[in-house]
């Protein structure tokens, strides 16, 4: 069985803090992650003045805002723990902004219907990885069609319940086979629930070939409060718990693991039933 990848998500989480930025990827990899994704955006390119007009609470998004002068710094931490740096794009410019940094694109379930995007990133040949949260399966593939038709070559799918958290109910993981069956294409699980037993399902029980998750490092991000953050002590357990049982798959063939030699010596000898076998007692 191949390791699942881990990313975690820093979200707005960062609070615009270089610093905190930083302490973010010591804690993914940390975590035992094997990348680390911000998200580019920028608020007035992000929602409709309608919006803005009328949602005070969509205006207060702008201090979420990562700054591009970031950028540089956060592939320098992330190369210095051996992390892959990955960031969302929410506005077309991004796309150039992010291509000399990023090692891929992540495109959220909010994008999906969003072809100008999904065309920008495929051309660029970066890998992509796609959310599909809310969307249905035609629109999934239509969206999986655009970015191969625009050269992009490496692509992963990852279920995903876009409720912030998402209930254990909802997940509907066996999606994941759907994707997998119908797009021929790796598949994975984005996370909303924090929920240990979800995740683990999604790596072990339907083959997730990348799990990301929300993170927060103290419980003092803007979108902790939201429900659907992990903090870095609970998904690094996760994450072993998982490598663990990664390990424990083996090759299915029957024979006496190493740590069981010695034991055989003392199963009960087939002619009195006895402990241990004759020929050691």
């Amino acid at each position: 069985m191949s390791q699942v990848q881990f990313v975690a998500e820093v979200s707005s989480n960062h609070n615009q803090n270089l610093e905190r930025c930083r302490a973010f990827i010591h804690a993914a990899a940390d975590c035992g992650c094997s990348a680390v994704k911000f998200q580019l955006f920028r608020l007035r390119e992000l929602f409709a003045p309608e919006i803005l007009v009328q949602s005070e609470r969509h205006r207060r998004r702008e201090a979420w805002e990562l700054p591009v002068s970031f950028l540089p710094e956060l592939v320098k931490t992330c190369k210095e723990r051996s992390l892959a740096f990955a960031c969302t794009p929410f506005y077309l410019e991004a796309v150039a902004q992010l291509e000399p940094y990023v090692d891929f694109y992540k495109i959220a379930s909010y994008e999906l219907l969003w072809d100008s995007l999904l065309k920008a990133c495929a051309v660029t040949g970066k890998p992509v990885v796609l959310s599909t949260g809310m969307a249905t399966l035609a629109e999934v593939e239509h969206a999986v069609s655009v970015l191969r038709q625009n050269g992009c070559q490496d692509l992963t799918l990852l279920h995903c319940v876009s409720g912030y958290p998402a209930q254990p109910e909802d997940c509907n993981l066996a999606v994941m086979d759907t994707l997998r069956q119908t797009c021929q294409i790796p598949v994975g699980w984005s996370d909303h629930t924090v929920n240990p037993g979800v995740v683990l399902s999604a790596a072990q029980r339907w083959g997730a070939s990348m799990v990301e998750f929300h993170l927060d490092l103290d419980g003092q991000g803007e979108e902790f409060a939201a429900g659907h953050c992990w903090l870095p002590a609970d998904i690094a357990k996760v994450i072993q718990w998982c490598r663990d049982s990664e390990k424990a798959q083996g090759s299915g063939q029957k024979n006496p693991a190493p740590s069981e030699l010695a034991e055989r010596e003392w199963r009960a000898d087939p002619s009195d039933g006895l402990r241990p076998l004759l020929h050691l007692r």
